[in-house]
């Protein structure tokens, strides 16, 4: 383990310093939990086998490394090091950053630039690295937890090559421990079981659980071994991850919109639940049901949309928490309906051929004419009012004379829609006797 960690004391500050800080690696291959990137067939290693790495975008949750690997990889190819935020950097900065650049180059000594939080600098700041990427002024590293491509500009993502960070799981926490155990000299103050209580206050983040366990050893005396209450009281709960504006959000109203389209109730409340704890907005989450029940379910369940509706009213009248309970009814329901997508489909196939055919006028036997002058030209003339027509179906055709007529419908045998379909065949049968008849 020498040489692991940066643990040099030539000042009395190394024992002030974090323990997350002092415990970061000082070589890539002891990086912990990013082996597809830094394991023997990683990319990153593939990468420095080839000689060249190029500009990176570094996308994963918060406490995944991040900045870590790439200062080793600014000294695993020899650059310099030059680390900037993007929260508290403007154009100006860049500017003087790339002229220190510049000149060094002039002395022979490549650059690499390191971007925290690069998704925060707006569209024409991230345009300005494009030049300076294109001369090989800098090689760009930039560090993101947001989903770059929503983030980031499609100029700036062609240039820069997007390597994905995962969240710790407890294999890799579990590591963490263990050297922070070493590192203090002493076991962690917890009892075995209390593990996963302290996995879930960190929630994937490996900053977050050495801070953790830094606050339990300075809490406790070395004798002392805490179980999963006993943890609970010495550390405040953190809250899960989840930023409502972002991508834990698009990621999270995803997993409950397909969890309700694959029939899994209990995946969907999961996923419902995770948001509404997260603070997301009900009645964000009440339009969305709304969505499923026309997007996926449709006329195989009528009800469903209803359904839907209701327990958005019924959170707008009732508020939290109490109105949380209709939003999971409503999910429930939804997730256990039959599903069809016909409605949707439909409605896609006909909006295509409203922009292609959109010009056409209806055909005039189905047109009122209000005027004499309307009536002259033909207007409403032949139309068969269906209600005096055998069975009230005339069997007329609507779509445009210049349009062939179109099935742009076609519902499923699940549900409800397995007797709307029976009506089709109906009075698809009639409309061909009428075509005959005529």
């Amino acid at each position: 383990m020498a040489g692991l960690f940066d643990t040099t004391d030539d000042t009395n500050d190394a024992a002030n310093r974090p323990l997350a800080d002092r415990l970061r690696p000082q070589n890539i291959e002891d990086i912990v939990g990013q082996e597809h990137l830094t394991g023997p067939d990683g990319v990153l290693t593939r990468l420095f086998e080839s000689g060249s790495v190029g500009s990176l975008i570094l996308w994963g949750p918060p406490g995944t490394g991040k900045t870590t690997l790439a200062r080793l990889i600014a000294g695993k190819t020899k650059h310099h090091f030059e680390q900037l935020s993007a929260i508290f950097s403007g154009v100006a900065d860049l500017k003087k950053v790339f002229e220190a650049t510049r000149l060094r180059a002039t002395n022979g000594t490549a650059t690499m630039l390191f971007v925290d939080e690069i998704h925060r600098f707006n569209r024409a700041q991230q345009d300005s690295f494009l030049p300076v990427m294109e001369d090989g002024t800098i090689t760009l590293i930039g560090a993101t937890t947001e989903n770059p491509s929503f983030e980031l500009n499609a100029a700036l993502l062609s240039r820069a090559r997007v390597l994905t960070l995962k969240r710790h799981t407890e294999d890799s926490l579990n590591v963490l421990l263990d050297r922070a155990a070493e590192a203090m000299d002493r076991p962690l103050p917890i009892k075995p079981e209390a593990r996963s209580t302290l996995f879930a206050m960190a929630d994937g983040d490996g900053r977050a659980i050495l801070t953790l366990a830094e606050e339990l050893y300075r809490s406790t005396s070395p004798e002392e071994q805490l179980d999963a209450d006993g943890l609970r009281q010495v550390l405040q709960r953190r809250a899960p991850i989840y930023d409502k504006s972002q991508d834990g959000h698009y990621n999270l109203i995803s997993a409950l919109h397909k969890s309700v389209r694959g029939s899994d109730p209990d995946a969907a409340l999961y996923y419902l639940s995770r948001m509404l704890d997260g603070g997301e907005d009900p009645l964000y989450l009440g339009r969305r049901l709304v969505r499923m029940a026309t997007e996926d379910i449709g006329l195989a369940d009528p009800n469903a949309l209803q359904v839907a509706l209701s327990a958005k009213d019924a959170y707008d009248y009732l508020g939290s928490p109490e109105g949380e309970l209709a939003l999971a009814q409503a999910c429930i329901y939804l997730a256990t309906a039959p599903k069809s997508n016909a409605v949707y489909t439909a409605y896609k196939a006909a909006m295509s051929s409203a922009k292609t055919h959109g010009s056409l006028l209806p055909p005039k036997h189905i047109l009122n004419a209000p005027t004499k002058l309307m009536g002259q030209e033909g207007y409403g003339e032949g139309y068969q009012y269906d209600h005096d027509q055998p069975e009230a179906f005339s069997g007329q055709n609507y779509f445009p004379k210049e349009m062939d007529r179109q099935s742009y419908y076609q519902p499923v045998e699940r549900g409800f829609e397995r007797d709307i379909a029976k009506r089709l065949e109906y009075w698809a049968r009639l409309r061909l006797q009428r075509k005959q008849q005529d």
